[in-house]
C-alpha cells in the first residue's frame, strides 16, 4: 500500500520530513515512533513524515505501511530501485511542503536541532540548511576511524572544490521546495554522494547554506560500506569538478532565478599594506624556520635540515601571504602552492649555496654560526619571494572582479569559508583571470 504524496483536500504541510530506508525492519518502527512523538510535542509548524522505502527486500515495506496506517501524518512511498539520492529526488520533487527535510533512519542526530534547522528556510533567510558535526560546539560520539574519514573527506572537499560548508555527509538537511524544484534535477548521483553534489551546486549557484552544530551519536550497526562510499564520493567529486570546469551544468539559469546578490569582498591591501603584512609574515616565517632548523639539525645533516625547515615554512608562508598579504581566497590554492614551491626552490638554492660557501670557508663552523648565515640568506630570499609573489604568483588573482548584477552567474568557485559553528555560509565570488 502506497500513500499519495499530496492527499486531496489537505492543505500542504510546512515540513515534509523524509526518512529514506532500505532493509531497516529492526529499527524502523521505533525510529518513526520517536520522530512522530517529537514532532507532535515540540514542533509548532504543520508537518508530515514520509517514509521513502527504496527497494527493501525484508519486512521494511510492510512495517512502513503499518506505520502510515496507524500514525496520523505519516505516509509511505515505495520505490522500485535502491539509492538514497534516488529516494530523495522522487519524494522531494513530488512533495507540496514548503520545506523538505531529510533525516537518517537511525536518528543519530539529536532531534532538538530540527527547529533551528528549518527556521531560516521558513523565514526565507536561507535556501538550504545542514547539520554539521564539525562545528566547534557540536558534540559527536563516534569511533576514531569514522572521525578520521569524515574529517579527511570534508577537508579534501574544501581544498579541491573550494566550498565553504563544513560537513557534507551529515544525514540532517533541509531545503526550500522552490530551490529543490530547480536544483535537484541537476544532481546526477542517486546514492550517497547526492548530498555533496547538491551542496556544491547550491553554493556555485549563489544560494545561502545555513549550518547548525548538532549532537550526533554514531550508529554502531550502520550498514554503510565506508570504503565503497569513499570511492564513489571521490569519483563523484571528479565528475562534478569536470562538469563544472567544462560548463556542462547550467547553473547560470539557477543563479539568475534564485541566486543572491554577489558579496563584494573587501579590497586587497595596497602596496604599503602588502609590504607591512609580508614583512610581518616573513619575520614569523624566519623565526619558525630557525626553530625548525635547530630541531632538525640534531636529527639530519645540515643540508637536509635546511631543506626540510625551508619547505615547511615555505608552504605556510605561501598560504599566509595568499590569504592576508594579497587578499586572495577561493580557487587556485593548488596552483599557487605549486608556484610558491618554484619560488621556494630559488630560495633553497640561495640558502643552500650560502651554506656550501660557509662550509668551504669554515668547515668547523658551529651550528649557531651556520644559523646566522642561513638567516641572513633567508632574509634575502624573502625579498626575492615578495617580488615573485606579487608580480607572478598572485598578480592576476589580485585583480578586482568585475561587478556583477544578481542576474549574472558566478564564473569562479565560491571561496571564503565562514567560521565553524552556528553560521550561515554567505556567497563569496572570487574571480581569477588565470584559472
Amino acid at each position: 500500500m502506497t500513500h499519495e504524496l499530496s492527499p486531496h483536500g489537505t492543505p500542504p504541510p510546512a515540513l515534509d520530513v523524509v526518512v529514506p530506508v532500505y532493509n531497516e525492519q529492526a529499527t524502523l518502527e521505533a525510529s518513526i515512533h520517536r520522530l512522530h512523538d517529537y514532532l507532535t510535542r515540540s514542533v509548532g509548524w504543520t508537518w508530515r513524515i514520509t517514509i521513502a522505502d527504496n527497494a527493501s527486500t525484508d519486512a521494511t515495506p510492510a512495517i512502513a505501511d503499518a506505520l502510515a496506517a496507524s500514525l496520523p501524518g505519516v505516509v509511505a512511498v515505495h520505490l522500485p530501485l535502491k539509492g538514497r539520492g534516488r529516494a530523495l529526488k522522487e519524494v522531494w520533487l513530488s512533495s507540496p511542503a514548503e520545506v523538505l527535510v531529510y533525516l537518517d533512519e537511525d536518528l543519530s542526530t539529536d532531534l532538538a536541532a530540527l527547529p533551528p534547522l528549518v527556521a531560516p528556510l521558513l523565514s526565507g533567510h536561507s535556501d538550504l540548511a545542514i547539520g554539521t558535526r564539525l562545528g566547534r560546539t557540536a558534540r559527536v560520539a563516534r569511533g576514531g576511524k569514522r572521525e578520521f574519514i569524515s574529517r579527511s573527506y570534508n577537508l579534501l572537499l574544501r581544498r579541491t572544490m573550494s566550498v565553504g560548508f563544513s560537513d557534507a555527509q551529515c544525514g540532517f538537511k533541509a531545503i526550500r521546495r522552490d530551490v529543490a524544484q530547480r536544483l535537484v534535477p541537476l544532481v546526477e548521483d542517486d546514492g550517497w554522494f547526492f548530498d555533496t553534489e547538491l551542496l556544491i551546486l547550491a553554493e556555485r549557484s549563489g544560494l545561502r547554506i545555513h549550518e547548525i552544530p548538532v549532537d550526533w551519536v554514531d550508529d554502531p550497526d550502520s550498514s554503510v560500506d565506508i570504503v565503497r562510499t569513499a570511492r564513489d564520493d571521490l569519483k563523484g567529486m571528479l565528475r562534478v569538478g569536470t562538469n563544472l570546469a567544462r560548463g556542462r551544468i547550467p547553473l547560470e539559469a539557477v543563479y539568475a532565478e534564485l541566486g543572491r546578490r554577489p558579496f563584494t569582498p573587501p579590497s586587497p591591501p595596497g602596496f604599503f599594506g602588502q609590504v607591512l603584512r609580508f614583512g610581518l609574515i616573513g619575520v614569523l616565517s624566519t623565526a619558525a624556520y630557525a626553530v625548525l632548523y635547530l630541531v632538525l639539525q640534531t636529527l639530519f645533516a645540515a643540508q637536509a635540515a635546511n631543506f626540510a625547515a625551508l619547505l615547511l615554512t615555505a608552504i605556510a608562508n605561501t598560504w599566509a601571504n595568499r590569504r592576508f598579504t594579497f587578499g586572495v581566497s577561493g580557487g587556485g590554492m593548488v596552483k599557487h602552492q605549486f608556484q610558491g614551491l618554484v619560488v621556494f626552490a630559488m630560495a633553497w638554492g640561495l640558502t643552500s649555496g650560502s651554506l656550501a660557501v660557509l662550509h668551504a670557508a669554515a668547515p668547523n663552523a658551529s651550528a649557531q654560526f651556520q644559523l646566522v648565515v642561513l638567516c641572513v640568506a633567508n632574509l634575502v630570499a624573502t625579498l626575492v619571494r615578495f617580488v615573485l609573489l606579487r608580480l607572478w604568483v598572485f598578480r592576476s588573482a589580485r585583480r578586482r572582479p568585475v561587478a556583477r548584477t544578481s542576474a549574472t552567474p558566478p564564473v569562479a568557485p565560491v571561496g571564503a569559508q565562514a567560521p565553524r559553528g552556528d553560521r550561515t555560509t554567505p556567497l563569496t565570488l572570487t574571480s581569477t583571470e588565470s584559472e
